[in-house]
């Protein structure tokens, strides 16, 4: 301590003296921390039910494993989320998985509820007041790196997405609760990115848009998954 004091008889500035003593911690205390909460989205692993459009391809067992990898590889892949992990899931918590899940990776479940896709999201973005990051399993690349760079955007913008190839998009976070975001909002299609941009811009919403990502939706993108190490199941 004697050399701080005899820098400030000696008239160095209080603030510069502070820096000096905290070096790198005070400047790392006055950046923002991520506290947002991850919402995953989740199915029930019932063959039949999930990765439909993959059936063709590979039958319904098949697309079935594959949801169940997929699952798996998004948690993996956001296992070192600074903040609270939530799984939302349909059509509720029941499944056995979904409490082995919770148990091995440390996630608390939550039911999905409402009548599409827009009314579920919405209905879940609501149950944290101080903003939230949602994503589904689709996307391999996603992982806490890229969703961080959304959640730091969030602190200057009201909205946050990564766009997906396929003109929709792999996550959403939000500031604050907008249901207006979704409500009534036509889902499945090219323009859904295009339409919610339309409706925060119509809004005075400002929008954070990360690079744009493929997810897993139809058998032409399942060659792209031999450069992706899914778990086993």
């Amino acid at each position: 301590m004697w050399w701080i004091r005899l820098q400030y008889w000696a008239g160095v500035s209080p603030d510069r003296l502070v820096r000096q003593y905290y070096g790198d911690k005070s400047e790392a205390a006055s950046l923002p921390q991520t506290t947002r909460p991850l919402l995953i989205f989740a199915k029930a692993p019932i063959p039949g039910t999930v990765k439909t459009r993959l059936i063709p391809a590979l039958g319904a067992d098949g697309a079935c494993s594959l949801y169940r990898q997929l699952l798996l590889h998004t948690l993996h892949q956001t296992q070192d989320w600074p903040g609270s992990r939530y799984l939302y899931c349909a059509p509720d918590t029941s499944h056995p998985l979904f409490a082995r899940l919770a148990s091995e990776h440390h996630l608390q479940l939550r039911q999905q509820h409402g009548d599409d896709l827009g009314s579920r999201m919405a209905q879940a973005l609501a149950e944290h007041a101080d903003g939230a990051l949602l994503i589904g399993t689709d996307c391999p690349l996603i992982s806490t790196a890229v969703l961080q760079e959304a959640d730091q955007a969030l602190q200057t913008h009201d909205t946050a997405i990564i766009p997906s190839e396929d003109g929709g998009y792999v996550m959403i976070g939000q500031r604050r609760p907008d249901p207006a975001t979704f409500v009534g909002m036509s889902w499945s299609h090219s323009q859904v990115m295009a339409d919610t941009r339309g409706r925060l811009e119509a809004a005075g919403k400002s929008l954070w848009e990360g690079a744009t990502l493929w997810d897993l939706d139809e058998p032409e993108d399942l060659p792209r998954l031999a450069a992706i190490s899914l778990p086993p199941l």
